[in-house]
């Protein structure tokens, strides 16, 4: 890690934009399918699937100041590719030097444990989960996905991070950066959640809905308060 590190020359947002667009036309030439992350507005994330995860990511993050530099990247147009696949996301982010670096983020799969716990808070909420389909985001859904150490965004214990500039830190300002673009990813396709969480979401619909069949089946012998008895629905009507 050098000096620069810790105090880098000040170089102008024009500058640094200017310097992401050349780079990414320049890479155009040779990889035509780069998907960059395009901020439009101050907002990097608008929906609640991208601000959500926004947040979240900031657990991660072991120096605070890199947590602000790597929003200054995104917002710049520094990450000239970013794509998501099933439980990792691998992204070029143009950095001082010529050329971008390498960014890889390494999500683990769920755990047996948590998916079930996932799948009971998901029991009530059927609906909801429908809802899912149509691009909405359920208010009732927050807490399965947001719980802490619990819900469906990852903990700090699974997720890993590698770049290949040479900051010692393991969470450095390219990774921010892209970490950040995924945010803004899911404001183009909150479905992407789930395949970089390794869910098949029409897996979790069904077994959802299965659970809460069974459950229905498993008290269909039980009377319920709220049914009325022959004699109750006489007496109601005056019979």
């Amino acid at each position: 890690m050098s000096y620069y590190d810790y105090y880098p020359e000040y170089v102008p947002v024009a500058k640094r934009r200017e310097k992401a667009k050349k780079q990414l036309e320049k890479l155009k030439k040779k990889t035509p399918n780069l998907t960059p992350i395009i901020i439009e507005g101050s907002a990097i994330a608008n929906t609640w699937w991208g601000k959500a995860w926004n947040k979240n990511l900031e657990i991660y993050a072991d120096y605070s100041n890199r947590i602000s530099r790597g929003r200054s990247y995104v917002r710049n147009g520094a990450v000239l590719d970013l794509k998501i696949e099933t439980g990792v996301v691998r992204a070029l982010v143009q950095g001082s030097e010529r050329k971008p670096y390498e960014i890889e983020i390494n999500i683990l799969p769920l755990s047996n444990e948590k998916m079930d716990s996932i799948l009971s808070l998901c029991n009530h909420k059927i609906d909801s989960l429908a809802e899912l389909v149509e691009g909405k985001f359920p208010k009732e859904l927050a807490e399965i996905f947001t719980l802490k150490g619990e819900g469906l965004f990852p903990t700090g214990n699974e997720i890993k991070f590698s770049c290949s500039c040479l900051d010692w830190a393991g969470m450095c300002k390219h990774v921010t950066a892209a970490l950040y673009g995924i945010g803004a990813r899911f404001d183009e396709d909150p479905m992407l959640f789930f395949k970089l969480r390794n869910i098949d979401f029409e897996v979790l619909l069904k077994k959802t809905i299965e659970q809460k069949m069974q459950a229905l089946l498993d008290h269909s012998d039980k009377k319920s308060s709220r049914v009325l008895d022959d004699k109750d629905v006489y007496g109601l009507f005056g019979v």
